[in-house]
């Protein structure tokens, strides 16, 4: 559902009360148009931090660059706070063309990684996430299970490839060197991802 406030005084008063609450930490602001994204769940949690140990354990560890679980991508340096996404995971190689200001990033990371939830807006986000630079986006939907691998080409991000449990299909990120696929869980499918070598294997 999607509600429209037009009380500027009202505006302001449930925005601040998200801060007060701490409740505002996944909120997005679209081109100007504040977005209030619901907390996620713990599924959507426990998925977020395994992803973020899978490549912190492929780059992090070994200083090739920065991963952030959660983190506020913008278009600007000044006046981010009017234009922000922010993904689940951000992947940040060394030598990476966007700009760190600290409270924020201007430009796209090298990897993002999105958790899909119910009724979010996740594949809205895709255009943004193409305009500022971001090389490879995975998209992990859960209604039903699939990874979606998008790859920045001629300015847009353009599904490579996708994963459910029918398919199995290998997507392999270049940013990231490994490759994930969905594969059958004792509870619900689980997302595998595999260094190129073969050699060390998570699941998430």
């Amino acid at each position: 559902m999607t509600a429209i406030i037009a009380d500027f005084d009202l505006q302001r008063s449930l925005i601040r009360r998200r801060r007060l609450r701490k409740e505002d930490r996944y909120d997005e602001v679209w081109d100007g148009v504040y977005v209030m994204n619901a907390q996620p769940n713990n599924e959507h949690q426990s998925l977020v931090s395994r992803i973020s140990h899978i490549c912190e354990s492929v780059v992090g560890d070994k200083m090739l660059g920065m991963v952030l679980a959660g983190t506020n991508i913008s278009d600007r340096a000044k006046g981010w706070k009017k234009n922000y996404r922010c993904p689940d995971v951000a992947v940040f190689l060394n030598g990476t063309k966007a700009i760190n200001w600290e409270t924020h990033w201007q430009g796209g990371p090298d990897l993002a990684v999105e958790i899909a939830s119910p009724k979010d807006r996740t594949w809205e986000k895709i255009e943004f996430y193409a305009s500022v630079g971001t090389r490879e986006l995975i998209v992990v939907d859960r209604a039903p299970w699939a990874i979606e691998l998008y790859r920045l080409n001629a300015s847009q991000l353009s599904l490579v490839g996708r994963s459910d449990i029918d398919s199995s299909e290998i997507l392999e990120t270049e940013s990231v060197p490994l490759r994930w696929r969905l594969v059958p869980g004792p509870e619900r499918p689980l997302l595998e991802a595999t260094v190129l070598d073969g050699s060390k294997c998570w699941l998430a």
